[in-house]
């Protein structure tokens, strides 16, 4: 590890796809850092992310056409690996192996949630990077909302001194459906929505519980219950369209939940009990991404809605147009009063989080959320897996989670 400054931080892209793409746009409000490189299968979509970066002054970035010469091309610092989750793991494999065999003079990692699909996998992950001697970083953007920062300053410094901590955060987070093919596939992914939006909804809510000056594990998690339903997606008249829209998706005999709720119990430093509830859908019709989340203490209530925004428009039947998200992620409709997010890489967080781990890389500093966070994220989602497939509550620890597989990540 190299604890030294440098004064600009160049960074490499493994993966170009649609969360690679919003990276790009936060980093412009980031200083001291560079996207020199990208790699990713497809020729076009790096080429096409490279370009993009060049249009946004964040270059000059390259399109490197393996890993392994992006890797050796001394042009990068630290990588962001934003991939499909199913090729995480072999990525994190060739980064340790580049940078042992000391053709990769990186200094820093920094991956996508959720870590891992599987326990075992997502230890794994930060056994490599530990091993190579990497700062690591956990990219969870709700951590970093401008919303979540504030309210958790304010709570945390005048609440909780006159009255005592928390002792309850609700997160939920809604939309009509994933991007891409993969995120749908159980065995690509890991599972489904729990696994795919879940995971930012426990974290932020054991952040929200977590004080300040606290580390990150001072919530001991004791259990968990979980459900997991189908209610939409496998209608065969949705199914049919789903196929028709995703090559390889097939949601009559191959589905992933598309609803998911889950209970998490706690033990704080002084065993006092905090819990947070979480419900993920991919069955939500709204006007589009909906993040909302709440923290309630003895004598005070936080709550957050990303589409009680301060901008709305109304558009009448008289204004058409092609379909598109350029008013709120996951856009749903085109007319009617719409809420319009007029800043979504800040409101998400991902402003915030790009400023942080770029200032820590830079400066050689391990950053407060790790791949050590990644594991417990992980371990949080497979003990609601297993306990939505068992069909009862799971008191951790519990051994089983080691190999645990979820039921839709199956072969």
């Amino acid at each position: 590890m190299n604890p030294s400054v440098i004064p600009t931080l160049r960074i490499g892209f493994i993966g170009s796809g649609f969360i690679a793409r919003f990276h790009l746009q936060a980093l412009t409000g980031v200083r001291n850092v560079v996207v020199a490189g990208v790699y990713s299968p497809r020729a076009g979509r790096r080429e096409s992310f490279a370009a993009l970066a060049g249009s946004l002054d964040l270059g000059p970035c390259e399109a490197f056409d393996s890993l392994e010469a992006m890797l050796a091309s001394g042009a990068i610092d630290a990588v962001w690996i934003t991939t499909p989750n199913h090729t995480r793991l072999a990525t994190m494999r060739a980064i340790h192996a580049a940078v042992k065999a000391g053709r990769a003079p990186l200094r820093a990692v920094a991956c996508e949630k959720p870590l891992a699909r599987t326990l075992r996998e997502a230890r794994e992950m930060l056994a490599l990077a530990e091993d190579a001697g990497l700062l690591h970083g956990y990219l969870e953007n709700q951590l970093f909302s401008t919303a979540v920062q504030r309210g958790r300053d304010i709570i945390w410094r005048r609440a909780v001194p006159a009255t005592g901590r928390p002792y309850l955060a609700r997160a939920a987070e809604e939309h009509a459906g994933p991007h891409e093919p993969w995120f749908w596939q159980g065995d690509k992914q890991g599972g489904g929505v729990l696994s795919d939006m879940m995971c930012h909804s426990v974290e932020v809510g054991r952040f929200l519980l977590t004080a300040p000056d606290e580390p990150r594990d001072a919530l001991k998690l004791v259990s968990v219950n979980a459900t997991v339903a189908n209610l939409k997606w496998t209608r065969p008249a949705y199914a049919a369209k789903l196929a028709a829209a995703m090559p390889g998706v097939d949601y009559i005999n191959r589905p992933a939940e598309d609803f998911a709720r889950g209970i998490l119990t706690f033990a704080g430093p002084d065993g006092e009990t905090a819990m947070v509830e979480a419900t993920t859908s991919w069955a939500y019709v709204g006007p589009g991404l909906r993040i909302t989340l709440e923290l309630l203490g003895p004598e005070y209530a936080m709550e957050f809605s990303s589409l009680n925004t301060g901008l709305k428009v109304f558009l009448s039947r008289a204004v058409e147009g092609d379909a598109g998200e350029d008013l709120v992620e996951k856009q749903n409709a085109e007319q009617g009063l719409m809420p319009v997010l007029d800043d979504e890489a800040g409101i998400y967080g991902y402003t915030l989080e790009n400023r942080y781990f770029v200032d820590c890389f830079r400066r050689g500093v391990m950053p407060f959320e790790t791949f050590h966070d990644g594991v417990a994220v992980v371990e949080m989602l497979m003990a609601l897996y297993r306990s939505s497939e068992l069909g009862r509550t799971v008191e951790l620890p519990d051994p089983a989670l080691e190999d645990y597989v979820p039921v839709v990540a199956r072969g």
